[in-house]
């Protein structure tokens, strides 16, 4: 199966959906652990905003962002919500799907730039919404797109490094749940509260 191609819209409707869960994450909860075993709540969302930023970068032909600098500051919703804006002008340029880009894991389009953003959005929302204890609220078609596409990536590419194993999951559980679990994150474990 073909995966749908992106839009700016649905990198929109998933950021929005990621917004909110940010907005939602407790003052002490900020240093609690999530799925992604060596990152906390706000190493999350660091991620986050530090990737919106890097794809950003590589749409408009920039330097990649400074690495090991706090982008979240006191305002880790505001900072995720700015990268957010700028990485949604940027895709949303003339010609920027269709145009090829190179970076450090080879050549891709914009539209399949997109999809890895949206996929590591999706995610990562999925680690936030664990490790805080929210709902998973997040645009199903937008999670069933995600795994089409990565089910075809890695396909052809390791999971060495980058996810863990396929972990078991119902057929008939939630996009997003089947998501994560193809991207290695174990549904029925705890997290240390």
């Amino acid at each position: 199966m073909t995966p749908a191609s992106p839009s700016v819209d649905q990198l929109a409707r998933a950021s929005s959906a990621v917004g909110r869960l940010i907005d939602g994450i407790g003052d002490d909860q900020w240093s609690a652990p999530t799925p992604c075993s060596d990152w906390s709540v706000r190493e999350v969302v660091a991620h986050l905003v530090g990737m919106n930023l890097v794809f950003a970068a590589l749409l408009a032909d920039q330097r990649p962002p400074e690495r090991g600098v706090d982008r979240l500051g006191e305002d880790p919703g505001g900072a995720y919500r700015d990268s957010a804006a700028t990485l949604q002008a940027v895709f949303a340029g003339p010609g920027v799907l269709e145009r090829t880009y190179t970076g450090p894991l080879g050549e891709a389009t914009g539209a399949e730039r997109l999809q890895i953003r949206l996929y590591d959005l999706l995610a990562h929302s999925w680690d936030l919404a664990r490790a805080t204890g929210q709902p998973a609220e997040l645009p199903g078609d937008l999670a069933e797109q995600a795994l089409t596409f990565t089910r075809a990536q890695l396909a052809t590419q390791p999971r060495t490094g980058r996810f863990a194993p396929p972990q078991l999951v119902a057929d008939d559980a939630p996009a997003i749940d089947r998501l994560a679990a193809f991207l290695g994150r174990p549904l029925d474990a705890d997290l240390p509260r």
